[in-house]
């Protein structure tokens, strides 16, 4: 998600952008994977635009000292309470007084995150779909805290990516989670008890009701992990209708975790 959010502002012309991830090796994939992603979509005609230039525009780091001189920092770190709050209390040590922080949570409480910070109006959710440069939509989501001006900033911010913003009141899952999750959960029920296949049922939704991909694909691309965090905070907030079902706590364990273990609900070459 960092990577494509990066890729997202390169391509609109930010002047800089900067990453920062958690070692070296991890900075090295995610300035690969950028330079990778920017050359794709240029060679598909996708965007057009200069590679040694966005080169020069790019800066990847394991310092969260590079933050200093940012005007807006978006976290992407996994939906892990602990994680979050750790990370964006670190970045916001090194922000100036000026600056904007976001977090990309797909559905904790900005208001409860922003209560961990010494600048809570100075904060808001920017919630990104993979794949990022793909995708048109982003959640803006301000919690009790967000001050006035962030509010009316944000959906410029994310119009100015060429993509579309929705603007919704902090509350757990926000609007797409929610909805999304609920549908993928009930997706992976229908499995768990027999009703059909997972390919059948991903074509049901797509041929049906015109998605564009089935609930369970989409798990795999988004990731079983990552979704079973996601339910377990629904859970937890919002009642049984979110309770994880056993099958994917089971495939979960199993490592079997979608597209980037080679095996969720489909196999992967």
């Amino acid at each position: 998600m960092g990577s494509g959010i990066a890729h997202a502002f390169i391509v609109a012309g930010a002047r800089r952008v900067t990453v920062v991830e958690v070692n070296d090796d991890a900075a090295q994939a995610a300035a690969e994977r950028i330079h990778s992603d920017l050359r794709s979509s240029l060679e598909r005609g996708k965007i057009s635009g200069d590679l040694e230039h966005w080169a020069d525009v790019l800066q990847v780091s394991t310092d969260f000292a590079a933050f200093a001189d940012c005007s807006l920092v978006i976290e992407a770190v996994p939906e892990q309470w602990d994680l979050k709050v750790s990370s964006l209390q670190r970045v916001e040590s090194q922000l100036g007084d000026t600056a904007w922080l976001a977090s990309n949570t797909s559905s904790m409480s900005i208001t409860e995150l922003s209560e961990t910070l010494h600048r809570p109006d100075r904060f808001c959710g920017l919630h990104f779909f993979n794949p990022v440069p793909a995708s048109k939509l982003v959640e803006v989501v301000c919690g009790e805290r967000t001050n006035s001006e962030l509010a009316a900033l944000a959906p410029g911010w994310v119009e100015s990516l060429g993509k579309t913003p929705v603007v919704v009141n902090d509350a757990p899952g926000f609007a797409s989670s929610r909805l999304g999750v609920a549908i993928g959960l009930e997706a992976i029920r229908m499995v768990e008890e027999g009703v059909a296949s997972a390919e059948d049922i991903d074509n049901a939704m797509v041929l049906g009701y015109k998605y564009p991909i089935g609930p369970l694909a989409l798990t795999d691309i988004v990731g079983l992990d990552v979704r079973l965090g996601i339910a377990e905070y629904l859970h937890s907030t919002l009642g049984e209708r979110f309770s994880p079902p056993q099958l994917m706590r089971d495939m979960v364990a199993r490592g079997e975790l979608g597209r980037k273990t080679g095996k969720g609900f489909y196999s992967y070459d």
